[in-house]
């Protein structure tokens, strides 16, 4: 048996993880003098909430090694030979190092894969990963699959505003747009090549965003093969979302199509009422 284990940035629903007996390791969300597991001590819905009227501005901390450790030795009695873990990108996190020294630890075979991404680009690599094992797959045509995937993983987002991805130092190669207006409406994208977030064209508008954005990521996808599609979001208007997936759903034949609210670890850094498209077309 191959362990398939990944963080909380992830963005699966929790019947997806356990429907494809995926391990989670959850970042924190430091909050004053409060230290809270991502999706454990504090919910998607309960971390909106308290963004809105919480005057303190919360922080994130990486699981240390001994986290990815404690789940492993569990993977490892449960009869795991193997394990991959999926972590969020390096550009963003440092996860990847914690679970690399927890791996070299081990007394069994285990590969960290950065998967360069995060959100649903993330969770297409964690849910290819289970497929490829649950279909017979060993270690070596995992890694091969989702090596390939990332290098197809297209992920665009939305922010109200770059103040939250500044505060956070997180704002990777959009920080050119730091000292024009913390206000602008860029078009943001995580570069699957380095890991880090990018900005493309910019506007004034949440609408004009929103549109630039979906049609931008319609365009990196091949409209005649099937699609999977993630659309997480931090609290935005259900109205709005809807709107969003139709669009989507109207350009491709989706075969999968993800929803949920966007982890408290990635909220931190891109605040409310904030969205994510991500995802690929089949070879």
């Amino acid at each position: 048996m191959i362990a398939i284990i990944t963080d909380s940035t992830a963005d699966l629903p929790a019947e997806r993880f356990k429907a494809q007996s995926i391990d989670v390791v959850p970042l924190y969300v430091v909050w004053g003098e409060d230290e809270l597991l991502d999706g454990r001590d504090i919910t998607a819905k309960q971390f909106y909430e308290r963004l809105e009227t919480d005057p303190v501005q919360p922080m994130t901390s990486q699981p240390t090694p001994a986290d990815f450790a404690a789940v492993l030795q569990q993977a490892r009695e449960a009869g795991a030979e193997a394990a991959v873990i999926l972590t969020i990108s390096t550009q963003l996190s440092g996860t990847y190092s914690s679970a690399l020294q927890a791996a070299k630890r081990m007394d069994f075979p285990v590969h960290v894969h950065d998967s360069r991404s995060t959100s649903m680009g993330l969770g297409w690599q964690v849910l290819t990963a289970a497929k490829v094992r649950d279909e017979g797959g060993d270690c070596k045509a995992i890694l091969k699959a989702i090596e390939d995937l990332r290098s197809r993983m297209v992920v665009m987002l939305y922010v109200d505003t770059l103040e939250y991805l500044h505060k956070g130092g997180r704002i990777g190669g959009a920080r050119r747009l730091i000292g024009t207006a913390l206000n602008i409406k860029p078009m943001l994208y995580v570069n699957n090549e380095t890991g880090e977030v990018e900005a493309g064209p910019s506007t004034r508008t949440r609408s004009r965003a929103v549109d630039g954005i979906i049609k931008r990521f319609i365009e990196q996808l091949d409209p005649n093969k099937p699609a999977h599609i993630g659309i997480t979001d931090g609290n935005s208007d259900p109205s709005e979302i809807e709107h969003i997936t139709e669009r989507i759903k109207a350009a491709f034949p989706v075969v999968d199509i993800v929803r949920s609210l966007t982890s408290p670890v990635i909220g931190v850094h891109t605040g409310p009422r904030a969205f994510a498209l991500c995802g690929y077309s089949d070879r």
